[in-house]
Parts: structure tokens; C-alpha cells; sequence
């Protein structure tokens, strides 16, 4: 299991380092710039492929954390990203580079990710569109037996938008990326590149790359109502109490005394 996580991301890495993944790499950190400034907190998460440098470089957020499934430079933290050893409502920001749709139990990693980011959290998850020409081709050659794309399994917005939707995610906005890939050279990569530029910024469906921005919308752990209603005299019994006051006792009146009657007469 781990061998074959590790052979599937070294393939994913090499694949952005040639020139058509460096094309797709830079297009992903321009759109994402925007977002990440608008990203505050404390600490920053990226799973999945870098491409070299992660995306997570470019955020404001001091503390930038890359997770991986082995250790190689700059992996700040070696983790399963199903399994990870992170405290629940710890994370401000994560950014999942195709850690979902090359797992064997996406739906896990997408709860463990929601598990770990705060509440308003903000949320990025890059994939692959299988309703794209990038997806086709990448289809194609996983029927072809091609090692890393015979491992693929694709991801849908729809699909990703109902996971996000159940596990109390909002899904904010997506972008698409990388409608035509580049080819060629001179002349006619400029006319690819900017009709790619102009696919993006009409935010058209044949996009081969999404970026979903979501955040968390559920609340972070309470204690449970019972719980507390349980401890509720113990509670009411750390706030001193008041003394009785004094109440005024009616006091019972003393019988007059009668005066002597004196025998005989009275001189006057």
C-alpha cells in the first residue's frame, strides 16, 4: 500500500516536471494567488504533488506544513493523508493537489481533510476533469495500461460537490485551467496559450484542471447538552451562597401590673 502510494506521487511529480506540467503548474499557482491572500490564520496544509514548489509558498500564512507519504526534501510532515496525526479543528487553510483521485478511499481523505480544518476554514481541492480533453486522453492511456494513469481514478465536480455538500462544506466557487494544452512552438504556442487564457477567464466546462473553494461550515466540538446539565449542581454550587438574613422576631408584650389596693382609708 505504502510502495504503491509513493510509486503513484514520484510518477505525478515527474509528469509536472516536464514541460506541458510546468505550463499546468504555473496556470494553478496564478489562480490560486488570489485566494491564498484572502487566506488568514495560523497554519497552512498541502497535500498531494508540489511540481517542485508548493502552492502553499504563496500564502500570507507564516506557518506552511507539506504532507506527504514519504519523506524527500522540503516534507515538513510524513502521513497518510486518510490517517493524519493533526488535531481535529487545528488547520486554517489546505490545499489537496490530487490527493483524491489517486487514492484508494477518497471519501476518507476528504473526511479526515474536513476534519482537520477549522471552522470558516478555506478549502482548495485540484483535480482532474474526466469531462475535458485532458480527460479523454488520460482515459485512453489508462485503457492503454499506462502506469500512472491506469491507477486514475477520476473525480467529478458534481461527484465532489455532493461529498463537500454531506460533510457540512460549502463549495464557494470553481475555476477550470488547462482547456488546451500547449503544443508546438513559437507563433503558434502563443495562439494556444491565449486561447487557454481566454477558456479561464470565461470559466468555460472544458477546463482539463478544477480548482474547488469551499470552507467549512459546521461548528467546531461542543461538549454534548447532557453533559453539561449533568454537572449543573456542581456547577451552581461553586457560587458561594448568600447568608439568611435576619428576620425581626415580634416581640410579645408584657403584661401590665396591676397597683396594690390599700386597705383603709386614705389621708388625703
Amino acid at each position: 500500500m505504502q510502495m504503491h502510494c509513493n510509486d503513484i506521487y514520484q510518477q505525478l511529480e515527474s509528469w509536472y516536471s516536464k514541460d506541458n506540467g510546468q505550463y499546468l503548474m504555473g496556470a494553478a499557482r496564478a489562480a490560486t494567488q488570489d485566494l491564498l491572500d484572502t487566506s488568514f490564520g495560523y497554519h497552512i496544509l498541502q497535500l498531494g504533488v508540489t511540481g517542485g514548489r508548493p502552492l502553499c509558498q504563496g500564502s500570507p500564512i507564516n506557518h506552511r506544513v507539506y504532507c506527504a507519504d514519504n519523506p524527500r526534501d522540503g516534507i515538513g510532515l510524513v502521513a497518510d493523508p486518510s490517517e493524519l496525526p493533526l488535531e481535529s479543528d487545528s488547520v486554517d487553510a489546505i490545499i489537496a493537489h490530487h490527493c483524491l483521485e489517486f487514492a484508494d478511499n477518497p471519501h476518507q481523505v476528504l473526511r479526515e481533510i474536513q476534519r482537520v480544518l477549522t471552522p470558516q476554514g478555506q478549502l482548495l481541492i485540484i483535480g482532474f476533469n474526466p469531462y475535458s480533453l485532458l480527460g479523454c486522453n488520460t482515459r485512453a492511456r489508462g485503457i492503454l495500461r499506462d502506469p500512472l494513469w491506469s491507477r486514475h481514478r477520476p473525480l467529478s465536480e458534481r461527484r465532489l460537490r455532493d461529498w463537500l455538500n454531506l460533510l457540512g462544506c460549502e463549495v464557494l466557487d470553481i475555476f477550470r485551467l488547462y482547456a488546451l494544452p500547449p503544443i508546438g512552438g513559437g507563433r503558434l504556442r502563443q495562439l494556444i496559450a491565449r486561447a487557454d487564457a481566454w477558456t479561464a477567464r470565461h470559466d468555460l466546462l472544458l477546463g482539463g484542471v478544477y480548482i474547488v473553494h469551499a470552507t467549512k461550515q459546521v461548528a467546531g466540538a461542543h461538549r454534548p447538552r447532557r453533559t453539561l446539565r449533568s454537572r449543573r449542581g456542581s456547577l451552581i454550587g461553586l457560587v458561594p451562597k448568600s447568608a439568611p438574613v435576619p428576620m425581626p422576631v415580634p416581640q410579645t408584650p408584657y403584661p401590665r401590673k396591676k397597683p396594690n389596693k390599700v386597705k383603709g382609708n386614705v389621708t388625703a
